[in-house]
């Protein structure tokens, strides 16, 4: 099998967990852990795009309400509502209170549930919540929201295909990368991350700094509260649990973010 390069990874991330047209060439482990180690890194651009949503129609004259609401739309969208779709699923399946083989048949299923529709609600509600009043703070903060979060969402990914998480299914795209990334580099990920999202905060002086890396870390253990979870109901994850990990992560930073 040929090495793998760098650029192989990053096609891996943002071609598995953006829809951005990003061709993913190598479907195989090695390209895997490559790819959900640079996780973060499509996080960031998504970030970014939302940041710059919110922006422009804030200098179009738009209020904080709808800037939040394209803020929060934005990553919908560059993701297809899967990561959303995810979310939904893992709590039909923790809310069935079924047997891990039940509770996952139930999370195939291309319907949603009341507890998928209920969880939806009120997560999407949180978001644009949080970021109307980050955005009547001012821009610079709502950008931060979007952009730490979103970072923060795919850091979670990272965490949870760690070595020793197992996957649920023998398929899937939680088969394919459970445990591919060394626990080491999984950390060294999350330091890299917590320090950018420091750096970002800055702009808003000290206080920013410390609540943008807090934000990060306190969304890191959300989201490990949920994939622990789910590993003892499920025997493992699966790719809906890291669409739950990763959308559980954004709003807790974002969370974070306001209470700061």
């Amino acid at each position: 099998m040929p090495r793998t390069s760098p650029a192989d990874g990053i096609r891996f991330a943002f071609g598995t967990l953006t829809a951005l047209p990003v061709r993913v060439t190598r479907w195989d482990r090695e390209a895997a852990r490559g790819g959900m180690q640079c996780a973060p890194l499509a996080g960031l651009v998504v970030g970014l795009c939302a940041a710059g949503a919110g922006g422009v129609l804030t200098a179009l004259g738009a209020g904080p309400l709808l800037a939040a609401t394209a803020t929060a739309a934005t990553p919908a969208a560059l993701t297809r509502g899967l990561h959303l779709d995810g979310l939904a699923d893992t709590a039909d399946g923790l809310g069935s209170a079924k047997p891990a083989e039940d509770a996952l048949r139930i999370m195939k299923q291309s319907d949603i549930g009341p507890f998928g529709v209920i969880t939806l609600l009120f997560v999407l509600l949180a978001q644009v919540a949080v970021l109307f009043q980050l955005y009547e703070r001012s821009w610079t903060e709502g950008a931060l929201g979007a952009v730490v979060s979103a970072t923060a969402a795919r850091l979670a990914l990272t965490l949870a295909a760690r070595a020793g998480v197992p996957p649920a299914r023998p398929e899937g795209l939680g088969a394919a990368v459970a445990g591919v990334v060394p626990r080491g580099r999984a950390l060294l990920v999350t330091v890299l991350v917590v320090c950018g999202a420091a750096a970002a905060g800055a702009p808003l002086g000290a206080s920013g700094v410390v609540r943008a890396a807090v934000a990060v870390v306190l969304a890191l253990g959300a989201a490990e509260v949920l994939l622990r979870h789910c590993v003892r109901r499920f025997g493992g994850v699966t790719g809906d649990v890291f669409g739950g990990l990763a959308e559980t992560a954004a709003t807790a930073a974002l969370v974070v973010l306001a209470l700061g």
